[in-house]
């Protein structure tokens, strides 16, 4: 791989990157462009991640983002512009909440309610995952793992994508689900995951608003793969087709996402052609970061 081809997290950092724009049907608005991938239509992780940095750039009194609940109304565009109406709905002394909703091409795509909280004193307490897994560094990222490695609907195109093109280096426990479903065909996995290099700094967001939508961007490519693990079903199986449909993110304490982080996912339900993903992040030390839900479409051929 040579220098101009490194795999790098600016992909992330310019999925956030947000001009503002003129309101039309709310308060604020800002515009984002949707990043590459070779799949028919965008990744929801940069509707996700771009709504949140709106919303967070609409809140100027320090409270800080703790919860988004999103729905996916329509595939967006890759590569195209995406308009985020933000709605003031409600400042308070503790608590603030936005409505922002996505458009491009002149419809609704993706719609978001976000929650603020200024903190204060309480009681702590925080999950713990005590399982043992590998370090990250004792399993190979997605490029070692998919060289020399092709099969199913896999392309040159998605090749390179799983293994450079989205910002993070992904290390799966038991193993990745790409070509086929390594390990045993249960209901949870973990991944390790982390920037490809230092995340730089995003233009109207703070270092710790930009690592909150580092979370919500990064969650999305892997929260599914639990429903798929215990299905059987490996993203290059042909015919198979996913899209997300709603999302919820809770975040409870801040952390920096430089470092590996542990994402721990299981599958929830799968019937009727849908399946419920959840997942936590923890940090190298066992600090409890976030909390996703998300469901999706999964339709084998």
């Amino acid at each position: 791989m040579t220098t101009e081809t490194l795999p790098t997290s600016e992909v992330f950092t310019s999925a956030v990157t947000l001009t503002p724009a003129e309101p039309v049907h709310f308060d604020l608005a800002f515009t984002a462009v949707t990043q590459p991938c070779p799949w028919p239509k965008a990744y929801g992780g940069d509707l996700v991640a771009q709504a949140a940095a709106a919303a967070m750039r609409s809140v100027t009194d320090g409270k800080t983002l703790h919860s988004m609940h999103s729905y996916f109304l329509r595939p967006a565009d890759i590569g195209a512009e995406v308009r985020y109406e933000v709605e003031v709905l409600r400042d308070g002394r503790g608590y603030s909440t936005r409505q922002v909703r996505g458009y491009q091409n002149g419809k609704p795509l993706y719609v978001c309610l976000a929650n603020f909280a200024a903190g204060e004193p309480g009681g702590t307490f925080r999950a713990e995952f005590t399982e043992v897994v590998p370090a990250p560094e004792d399993l190979p990222g997605s490029a070692v793992y998919l060289a020399g490695r092709s099969g199913g609907s896999m392309t040159e195109e998605s090749k390179v994508y799983w293994s450079g093109g989205r910002g993070f280096d992904m290390r799966h426990v038991p193993g990745p689900v790409y070509l086929t479903v390594e390990g045993d065909q249960v209901p949870h996995q973990a991944v390790w995951l982390r920037p490809f290099d230092a995340l730089r700094p995003v233009e109207g967001l703070t270092d710790a608003q930009r690592d909150l939508a580092a979370l919500a961007y990064v969650c999305d490519y892997t929260i599914l793969e639990p429903v798929l693990r215990v299905l059987g079903l490996p993203w290059a199986r042909p015919g198979l087709v996913t899209a997300s449909l709603d999302h919820a993110m809770w975040f409870h304490r801040p952390g920096p996402v430089d470092d590996w982080l542990l994402y721990v996912q299981e599958a929830v339900a799968a019937d009727a052609g849908r399946g419920l993903g959840s997942g936590r992040f923890f940090t190298r030390d066992h600090r409890h970061l976030a909390t996703v839900a998300q469901e999706g479409v999964i339709r084998p051929a």
